[in-house]
């Protein structure tokens, strides 16, 4: 074709025509591709799975993608040498220039594959702590969660002090799943093992304090218990881990100032800091309806030197 004299080399009828059904080829899936989530939004009203959600979406994402992919490649390479050639060339460019990009898609398919984590699942990926909110080809989508006191130090900062959310929405690479462990709170034993530390006086009754814990523990604890304790069984059929016990106990530390009495038990991943509050409260209302002070750093002055004093007239005393 030319154009004022100048000849256009690649651009003929059948280009222009190949153009043409790429445009229309292109509208079509998209439109497609609203359709099926609009539909998809309408059967999500009616079932509430959050897992049926995220997977619907994944569905209608990866098929339109692929269908568009392998139009495309029909309508511009019909001859498979010229197809080999033009792969070679794109893939090539592809790895040099796109090289992050292209590690997030792949840790996007090993994330679907390897069962790592899902929507819903509360993670620990690049650093950031969270709810698993949304999950695309690049990136993965995280609601923050603040971090306890032990490990305040995260950068970037976070002013909350225990597991509840902050707010802020972060976006973490796919790629990361390849660079850095991923911690799931969630997937297969939904729950932790949380401790409390109790500093007490030498002199103090330690076997009523021990009761206290411990008695504050199981009020509130029981029926996690049994939850957790099927879940661990179910676990150990799958994995190779070692039986534990889910019923709390106390541990004894001697320090140069007290005595440290550490309750750890069990707990759901959610409502930790709603659980640990409330047995809190009980704990000192117990040690108080005991006489059982919490021990702290003082300073105790046993006695004053006797200070002596001298002068031209004779000596001072006092």
């Amino acid at each position: 074709m030319e154009i004022v004299g100048i000849r256009l080399v690649g651009v003929n009828a059948e280009t222009g025509q190949k153009l043409l059904l790429t445009v229309v080829f292109f509208v079509t899936i998209v439109l497609l591709r609203r359709g099926l989530s609009a539909a998809a939004f309408r059967l999500r009203r009616v079932s509430a799975s959050e897992a049926a959600r995220f997977w619907t979406r994944q569905v209608i994402n990866i098929a339109t993608t692929l269908l568009l992919v392998l139009g495309l490649l029909s309508l511009w390479f019909d001859d498979p040498a010229r197809l080999a050639t033009a792969l070679g060339l794109v893939t090539a460019g592809l790895a040099f220039a796109l090289q992050r990009v292209v590690t997030s898609v792949a840790g996007y398919f090993v994330i679907l594959r390897g069962n790592n984590f899902t929507v819903g699942d509360r993670i620990t990926m690049g650093g950031v702590l969270g709810d698993v909110i949304g999950l695309g080809f690049i990136q993965t989508t995280i609601m923050e969660m603040g971090q306890p006191p032990a490990v305040q130090g995260a950068d970037p900062a976070v002013w909350v002090r225990s597991r509840q959310y902050t707010g802020r929405v972060v976006s973490v690479s796919n790629a990361k799943i390849f660079d850095e462990p991923v911690y799931n709170y969630t997937r297969d034993f939904p729950y932790i093992w949380e401790e409390l530390t109790l500093l007490i006086g030498y002199r103090a009754d330690r076997d009523r304090s021990e009761r206290i814990l411990l008695t504050a523990a199981e009020r509130h604890t029981a029926p996690i218990r049994e939850e957790s304790q099927r879940a661990l069984e179910a676990m150990q059929r799958h994995y190779a881990v070692q039986a534990s016990s889910v019923e709390p106990r106390v541990y004894y530390r001697l320090t140069d100032n007290w005595l440290e009495l550490t309750l750890r038990f069990v707990a759901e991943e959610r409502g930790v800091r709603d659980l640990k509050d409330a047995m809190c409260r009980d704990i000192l209302r117990d040690l108080d309806a005991a006489g059982i002070e919490i021990a702290s750093a003082t300073v105790e002055i046993v006695g004053i030197p006797t200070l002596r004093m001298e002068n031209g007239r004779g000596t001072v005393g006092g």
